[in-house]
């Protein structure tokens, strides 16, 4: 007797593929992580659980990541690029308006979304990211590191997991070893989507969660960016940094009440 399998669905922006999938029901929330992960991330700690009873999670996969197409031409990761594929997604689904929440690069490219779509987001969460110019040390130390191939990334990775939260499962490390460093790299040597995006900060008027490690480097800048915004809520966690993404026992009971508040608007 075969099994059925359920075809993977895909967005296309221009000729670019761009993964997603769909858990739950509710009010739609986009979920986005950062450089070398995917949208399984959300499921192997524990935000899809959480989340998925009471709002459609539309979880997807960067560009260059996961399932999504994986260009090696730099001039593909336009920020511009980046948000349409975010859109692309909405549209290939008849979402006119969703709930945003995106950590590290995938929290840069939700002050991407809310500079040039503002009007298909109800509310932000941005965690550990902020809006100001990218920090080229750090690209320099990314592309060095690629440079060496992805299993000196999962060494880094297991050098920073001091915790049992931050610590791969199996299949994640096999996940995070799949990247493709042609594709990263082409991403990293993309200039737009590094520029400061702070002139967006005046206009987010609709509710905004920010929250970061407060060890996290970009800890500063994103305790500033929320002077500058309308609406917006700031949480930092002491002792953690840019791993706190890991510790969503931590983190989920904010972002739950948050987008209590935020879907009664």
């Amino acid at each position: 007797m075969s099994t059925l399998v359920k075809p993977v669905p895909y967005a296309n922006n221009e000729g670019v593929r761009i993964r997603y999938e769909v858990e739950g029901n509710g009010p739609p929330l986009v979920l986005l992580f950062g450089l070398t992960s995917d949208l399984e991330f959300w499921h192997d700690l524990g935000y899809v659980n959480s989340l998925k009873d009471d709002y459609q999670l539309v979880l997807i996969d960067l560009r260059g990541h996961g399932g999504s197409d994986k260009p090696h031409d730099p001039e593909a990761y336009k920020l511009r690029s980046l948000v349409a594929d975010i859109v692309a997604v909405l549209d290939d689904l008849s979402i006119s308006k969703a709930h945003f929440l995106g950590y590290s690069l995938g929290g840069r490219i939700g002050f991407g979304l809310a500079k040039y779509a503002p009007t298909r987001f109800h509310s932000f969460i941005i965690g550990g990211a902020n809006p100001y110019q990218f920090n080229q040390d750090e690209i320099r130390w990314w592309l060095q590191l690629l440079e060496k191939g992805m299993d000196a990334v999962g060494a880094m990775y297991d050098e920073a997991a001091v915790t049992p939260e931050t610590k791969m499962t199996p299949e994640m490390k096999a996940r995070l070893l799949a990247n493709d460093t042609k594709a990263l790299t082409a991403f990293l040597l993309a200039p737009e989507w590094q520029a400061s995006l702070e002139d967006a900060l005046p206009t987010m008027t609709m509710p905004c969660l920010i929250f970061v490690g407060e060890t996290d480097s970009k800890c500063a800048g994103a305790r500033e960016c929320v002077k500058h915004m309308q609406n917006a809520e700031f949480i930092s966690f002491p002792g953690l940094g840019h791993h706190v993404y890991a510790h969503s026992h931590l983190v989920l009971p904010h972002v739950t009440k948050f987008l209590e508040k935020a879907s009664q608007r």
